[in-house]
């Protein structure tokens, strides 16, 4: 499913959109300090455009508009709790079938435990597909079965290594939907080119058991290779603005699926837009 975490995990575009951000994405994660200085509730807002929506290596829709809120609060010296919700609709998709309707709502929680040597996660996310899980052809759903759900809940855990400017990323995610698993490792790396310019490369990899294939495809096996370039600009400590181009991929389990649509390989970018209290 797409958890908010996509947007962080993507591009590190928001300190854990949902991550899951969400943050999908989802493997990025975000402490708060308990600091008498700092307020006990700190948080954030995010907007995105993006050209082509994917998550977790499989193609959903065009277009795509992405709001989120997400809120963090200390329960005790390394442990944080968030709650995050992330709306996204499709403005237009253009599909094999004619024009495509998508639409989404997250809800989040987590909890983030930090160590000195990773942080580590535990994410619950509900998602609801008011068009189903493909979506809809002018109010029509495009599939049966497990790929039409219209709400479905997966549970994740988390860790996230730094050494330095790089970000290490390992996750897993079981679906209680559909009783299947999801697994990701990724890689990012920060040049700061100025005190408020960056530019952050990352690369993922995925690999599903029993998750989301059609008849055409293997029941378990690599998923995709997602690669993303962005440039996050902060103007100040609350406002963040985020360009960024990727790729994605598709491996054993996503060629059947995506290929009709994207093709294998389909190149696509988007811009965030970040304010953090």
């Amino acid at each position: 499913m797409k958890a908010l975490l996509t947007l962080s995990s993507l591009a590190a575009l928001t300190a854990s959109a949902f991550a899951g951000a969400v943050e999908s994405t989802a493997m990025t994660t975000s402490t708060t300090s308990t600091t008498s200085s700092e307020p006990w509730i700190t948080g954030s807002i995010t907007a995105t455009y993006e050209t082509s929506y994917y998550f977790r290596g499989l193609w959903f829709s065009d277009n795509n508009v992405f709001n989120g809120v997400n809120l963090a609060a200390p329960l005790a010296e390394n442990l944080t709790l968030g709650f995050g919700a992330l709306y996204t609709q499709a403005a237009e998709t253009n599909s094999s079938g004619g024009e495509l309707e998508y639409s989404e709502l997250d809800l989040v929680g987590s909890l983030t435990y930090e160590t000195s040597f990773a942080t580590y996660g535990l994410i619950v996310t509900n998602y609801h597909f008011f068009d189903t899980y493909y979506g809809s052809i002018n109010g029509t759903p495009l599939s049966t079965g497990d790929v039409a759900v219209k709400n479905a809940i997966d549970i994740g855990l988390t860790a996230k290594k730094s050494v330095g400017a790089a970000n290490f990323y390992l996750g897993s995610w079981f679906d209680t939907k559909i009783d299947g698993w999801y697994f990701e490792a990724g890689v990012d790396y920060t040049f700061e080119v100025t005190d408020k310019l960056s530019i952050v490369p990352l690369v993922q990899m995925g690999y599903g058991i029993n998750y989301y294939t059609d008849v055409n495809s293997s029941d378990e096996g690599l998923t995709h290779v997602r690669a993303s370039l962005s440039a996050p600009y902060a103007f100040n400590d609350s406002l963040t603005v985020t360009p960024y181009v990727a790729g994605n991929f598709s491996l054993e389990t996503r060629k059947a699926q995506n290929a009709p649509e994207t093709g294998v390989n389909d190149l696509f970018g988007g811009i965030a837009l970040n304010y953090a209290f």
